[in-house]
């Protein structure tokens, strides 16, 4: 397929104004997604929040079945949040772990994840290791083999971190979790959208992802897949009125994933998020792939040849995530030369994956993550303004 850029861009308002090089942190919406979003919050204002509810039912309701299309699963394993780091809280606080078990983990893991996993560890007493890399930042198979016991209860691993370009093969450590009969929690908020994410192929029990990132879909989104047969392990640490069925000995948690669904939402946000969805399966998420990829493999290239500008990513395989320094210049400067320029990158600072950045001696990371709807002039301009810093010239300002 012969991606159709100028229909990306005709869909994409944004495109108009900036240069949006900060799709992993949130993407430019389609129109269609915008449309829906604001159509909602204009039918609440005239019927009614509740009454606009009932009459937006399907709209609302098709999220869950949105995402397990994308996701290769069915419907009743699909929660929907107001965030991802909602998602795999949930999810983690639910594992029946016990004082002494072990959780292994990347260094890779977002900075709230690796928090909540050391809140976990104060809290129940588990004990949470991090698993070593090799060059390529990646946790090997025979890595995790080795450090596999009885006490082991839980792999923890994401599929992109948010701050390098690096894929990992979670498809291969689901493999191995399978195996050993160990639950398996992947944190799938950069690559959902990104790229083809099946949790059938990955082997997961459970996975978080977002909405507004690479699905393009409004901020206050996110999701929980929980497949079937291990949601009977799982007890929330909260339920609401659409995660039980109502007894006449009390309650029962509702099926599968739908034992995390809360009555009140954001319908109009709820209503984008499967917008989002099904705009990213009318392009299929195979096909938009490629042109991320090959779009930040450039840029990289491009990138490396600007001295005094260094690339950070790793990985053998790697997606539309490209972090860099420049020499003598802090990230956040030079964020903000960038968008003097009308160009929209974001900046990863140690905390955003404690762990691994510390190891690096990286204090902070300028991320530029591109998309397929952003053009080849794009990525020209910024490369234009990092090589402008570089030598000390001035940066143009775009009104």
């Amino acid at each position: 397929m012969n991606l159709d850029l100028a229909r990306a861009r005709a869909d994409t308002p944004g495109v108009d104004h900036v240069a949006h090089l900060n799709n992993a942190g949130a993407s430019l919406a389609p129109k269609a997604v915008v449309d829906a979003v604001v159509d909602h919050v204009r039918l609440e204002s005239e019927v009614g929040p509740y009454e606009a509810a009932e009459r937006s039912h399907e709209a609302v309701e098709r999220g869950h079945t949105a995402v397990g299309a994308l996701l290769n699963c069915h419907s009743e394993e699909v929660a929907l949040f107001d965030s991802a780091s909602r998602a795999w809280g949930m999810a983690l606080a639910s594992v029946p772990l016990r004082a002494g078990d072990r959780v292994l983990t990347s260094p890779m893991e977002y900075g709230s994840c690796y928090l909540s996993l050391l809140h976990l560890a104060t809290r129940r007493g588990v004990r949470v290791e991090v698993l070593p890399v090799d060059a390529n930042g990646l946790v090997t198979v025979e890595e995790l083999r080795a450090r596999l016991d009885d006490r082991v209860k839980l792999i923890v691993m994401t599929h992109v971190p948010t701050h390098d370009g690096l894929v990992y093969p979670v498809a291969m450590i689901g493999q191995v979790a399978r195996q050993h009969g160990i639950p398996f929690l992947v944190d799938a908020c950069q690559s959902v959208g990104q790229m083809p994410v099946d949790v059938e192929e990955i082997g997961c029990d459970m996975l978080a992802g977002s909405g507004r990132k690479y699905l393009r879909g409004p901020r206050g989104t996110g999701f929980l897949f929980v497949r079937r047969e291990f949601a009977e392990q799982l007890s929330p640490v909260m339920v609401g009125l659409d995660g039980v069925g109502w007894a006449a000995e009390g309650y029962r948690l509702a099926p599968a994933a739908r034992r995390f669904d809360t009555w009140e939402t954001n319908c109009a946000a709820r209503i984008g998020l499967g917008v989002a969805i099904d705009y990213a399966l009318s392009w299929g998420v195979e096909n938009t792939w490629p042109r991320i990829r090959q779009l930040a493999e450039d840029l990289r290239a491009d990138i490396a040849s600007i001295p005094g500008v260094t690339v950070h990513d790793r990985g053998q395989e790697r997606c539309g995530t490209v972090a860099i320094t420049v020499r003598g210049w802090d990230a956040a400067s030079v964020r903000a030369e960038l968008h003097r320029a009308g160009i929209n990158t974001w900046v990863c600072l140690a905390n955003s994956a404690c762990v691994d950045m510390r190891k690096r001696g990286l204090d902070s990371l300028l991320r530029v993550s591109v998309h397929y709807y952003n053009s080849a002039e794009e990525l020209a301009r910024l490369c234009t303004v990092l090589d402008s810093l570089t030598v000390g010239r001035p940066v143009r300002a775009v009104s």
